[in-house]
């Protein structure tokens, strides 16, 4: 009959690993930081994670061309920007290069009669038409002279100029030699769009190296040049590569120290092989667990797996240096279960978060910690030989006993530490958390600053501030963003804010367009028109003939549409603000503050939405227009994250307490609760005091210190109790030898974790490493019972051997 059992459970496994093989190869991965976005974000929130994911600014590519003197940079700007615009891959590149800035200067000159709000009919009346065409002759003679000469005879009433001083030289880049450069002239800078989605992290992926391959096919490169890049592209590619790079080097190294540290114990290949069974079981089923959940895994959640080498491994190190007899050890799988129950006691806390990331992690924890036990319960041991011949650990077992009993007498010291751990935490109260989301990216500072410089090189200094709302289509948002525009160019009057962008200020509405060509007069009204017109100026009429040709030929083209900006810096511009959903349409309107450079740059945001609020309710076709301060958002997405968390993880240890309390006596209970409530004080005020700011992640470790710790101290409070005699019996012994080896096993592969260049998994390795090799000593000193003062230790030498 046992037979029979071994042989089931030996087939339910093999089909339980072979499933989760199958799903893992059919499993999506992610690495951006959408995991740690909110599932249910509240409406600003919401806005602020559609324009990363679905707006132009997740497909923008800012580029910097580096080395050589100004004339290579410019040439070598020139040709990329050529190369790229010849590709399918890239909607728009721009470059400042003069003839790709004149389709930004074609797009406003040729449609400037649809575009320019100045059109009505008084404009185009006779007294319009003189006051119009006199401002435009006392304008020749600024330093814009030269341009309004050259449009003069098809645009004498200025039309062009006012629309190219609102977008065309609103926050432009220096030129050098004919393309934009930086602010200092050490490089040049240029523009890309990407036309794939800002989602598709592979696309973007083959986007860049496309930009690197054509860059370095380029006759003027050498290897004196350089090219660099940002944007969320960028970094959305990067952060994947460094993850994937993190995931697989940990894993390899943890797996090889974690084999070599057992192969050392077992002295066997075989036993070796067998211990490894619950860790891998344990990995593939949690991850394939969460890919069946989420339909995705994300990459931290990945990165985090292979921390479940350090503890899954902790079953089968107990199961053989405990083993010994089991008809004779009737409570070893006891101990263990209730070890596995409080740590997915803790973890399951975690299943209720708001954020993905959070949700993802502790379902991988629970299934992969469930599926390990159970492998070393029931796969382990009909594989197991009759007997276990691991290396002779007598003395090493006689010494830690020995170590052990003295470590009782440290009690008075392990309680005045803490208290000062305690005393460090309270010095440090105002600056325990890092507050920062970017703390939880994997980007370094230096690529934070590239994209800081580079955008600053081409005069996009960082949006703030956005006006927001939401339309059924698109021609009632730019019908919105109209009507919007009238308050905001109010407060622009007011000195409120100091300027805005608006879609419509690109591609006015149909009903706009309509509205402005029913304005232009009929071209024998408009002749009549403009001959009375210039009585008194000196300019003739008969120079005017293509202005009247014009006028007409606007009055009778076909409404703009968005594919007339396509290819045009001004159609990068028009994306990042009108943003197609699947059912609707995304309006977002950056409002710059009146002193933008100040080190004081705020708006009032509540005196705007009061102004947007009063229109609203004059005129019902104004939807509710959300103003938003982005950096405020994403301090309360952090702090919506710190909360839960905080509030998560104090759960998770108020059940681990509760099943304690229930599961053992309460005298045992507290000598499990002790240890790991020091271990976790400890270990913060150890990360302070090191100059470490608390992230996220970093309760999650705390959490795991708890679940692993409470492991800990449970075989040491539960084990069997010892007379009067201080000599350790053979069962004890194999006890602390084991709890010792699987809390090496855990602090080497979490310290491994620590040193990850990726800030989520540092801060997790880092914890739980320190964390649980602080709760192994507390446990030590604090759980075990305490031995007598007066009694010298025992010869272990006549102990039967292990």
């Amino acid at each position: 009959m046992k037979r029979t059992g071994d042989r089931l459970s030996l087939i339910v496994w093999a089909v339980l690993v072979t499933a989760a093989i199958f799903i893992i190869a059919n499993t999506r991965f992610v690495a951006d930081l959408s995991a740690f976005m909110p599932k249910a974000p509240t409406e600003r929130q919401q806005m602020l994670l559609d324009q990363l994911r679905d707006g132009t600014i997740g497909r923008l590519v800012l580029l910097g061309i580096e080395g050589g003197d100004e004339h290579q940079r410019a040439r070598l700007s020139r040709g990329l920007a050529e190369r790229l615009s010849q590709s399918e891959t890239f909607s728009a590149v721009q470059n400042g290069d003069a003839q790709r800035m004149e389709q930004d200067q074609r797009y406003l000159f040729e449609n400037r009669y649809l575009l320019s709000p100045a059109i009505t009919p008084e404009r185009f009346s006779a007294a319009g038409l003189h006051a119009a065409i006199q401002s435009t002759l006392q304008e020749m003679a600024s330093g814009a002279g030269l341009l309004i000469k050259s449009l003069l005879a098809r645009d004498p009433s200025g039309e062009t100029l006012e629309l190219l001083e609102q977008f065309v030289s609103e926050s432009q880049p220096r030129a050098i030699d004919g393309v934009w450069a930086s602010r200092d002239g050490t490089r040049a800078v240029l523009m890309v769009e990407i036309r794939a989605s800002g989602l598709n992290t592979d696309a973007m992926a083959l986007a860049l190296d496309e930009i690197k391959n054509n860059f370095a096919q380029l006759p003027q490169y050498t290897a004196a040049t350089k090219l660099v890049m940002t944007g969320t592209s960028v970094m959305s590619v990067t952060s994947r590569a460094t993850i994937e790079s993190e995931v697989t080097r940990l894993a390899i190294i943890s797996t090889i120290l974690v084999v070599s540290l057992l192969l050392l114990i077992y002295r066997s290949m075989y036993l070796l092989l067998l211990g490894l069974i619950p860790v891998i079981t344990g990995a593939l089923v949690g991850i394939a667990c969460v890919s069946l959940a989420f339909g995705q895994v994300h990459g931290l959640t990945l990165g985090f797996g292979t921390t479940l080498i350090g503890e899954a491994v902790d079953y089968s190190i107990y199961f053989f240096v405990q083993r010994g007899d089991s008809n004779r050890r009737p409570d070893f799988w006891r101990t263990i279960r209730l070890g596995v129950l409080t740590s997915i006691t803790g973890f399951a806390a975690l299943l209720f978060s708001d954020f993905p990331g959070l949700s993802q992690l502790g379902l991988f924890t629970i299934a992969g910690l469930i599926a390990a036990a159970l492998a070393a319960r029931f796969v382990l041991p009909p594989l197991v030989p009759g007997t276990i011949k691991l290396r002779n650990l007598d003395t090493a077992a006689s010494a830690l006993a020995t170590l052990m009993d003295r470590s009782t007498r440290l009690r008075a010291i392990a309680l005045v530490a803490v208290a000062l751990a305690i005393g460090v935490l309270y010095v440090h109260r105002d600056a325990i958390w890092d507050k920062r989301l970017t703390a939880l990216s994997p980007i370094s500072q230096a690529q934070f600053a590239l994209d800081g410089s580079l955008r600053a090189d081409l005069g996009d200094a960082n949006v703030r501030y956005v006006a927001s709302f939401i339309a059924p289509d698109q021609e009632v948002a730019l019908q919105i963003s109209e009507r919007a525009s009238i308050v905001l160019q109010q407060l622009v009057d007011d000195n409120v804010i100091g300027s805005f962008h608006a879609p419509s200020r690109l591609l006015p509405s149909i009903a706009t367009q309509h509205a402005r060509q029913a304005a232009l007069p009929a071209e024998k009204a408009l002749q009549e028109n403009l001959d009375s017109a210039l009585q008194g100026l000196p300019l003739n009429a008969d120079k005017l003939h293509d202005f009247v040709a014009d006028v007409a030929a606007a009055r009778a083209r076909a409404p703009l549409t968005q594919d007339a900006l396509r290819g045009t810096s001004l159609g990068i511009l028009l994306g990042s603000m009108l943003i197609q959903r699947d059912k609707d349409v995304l309006v977002l309107m950056p409002l710059r503050s009146a002193n933008q450079y100040a080190e004081e740059d705020r708006i009032d945001i509540d005196r705007v939405s009061a102004a947007l609020q009063q229109q609203q309710s004059l005129q019902n076709h104004l939807p509710h227009v959300t103003v938003i301060d982005l950096l405020e958002e994403t301090t309360n997405i952090f702090d919506d994250y710190m909360r839960q968390i905080l509030l998560l993880s104090g759960l998770g240890c108020i059940a681990i307490a509760a099943l304690l309390f229930i599961a053992c006596k309460a005298k045992q209970a507290w000598r499990i609760y002790l240890p790991v409530a020091c271990a976790v004080v400890s270990v913060t005020a150890l990360l302070l005091l090191f100059g470490v700011q608390l992230m996220l992640l970093h309760l999650v470790g705390l959490l795991l210190v708890v679940a692993v710790g409470s492991n800990y101290a449970m075989f040491f409070a539960t084990g069997r109790q010892r007379g009067n005699s201080r000599e350790h019996t053979q069962e004890q012994q194999q006890i602390d030898l084991s709890v010792v080896i699987a809390n090496l096993a855990t602090v080497t592969s979490f310290g491994l974790l620590g040193t990850s260049s990726v800030p989520v998994l540092s801060a997790i390795g880092t914890t739980v490493a320190a964390g649980t090799f602080l709760a192994l000593i507390f446990s030590s000193i604090l759980s075990r019972p305490a031995s007598p003062a007066n009694e010298s230790p025992v010869d272990e030498s006549h102990a039967d051997p292990v």
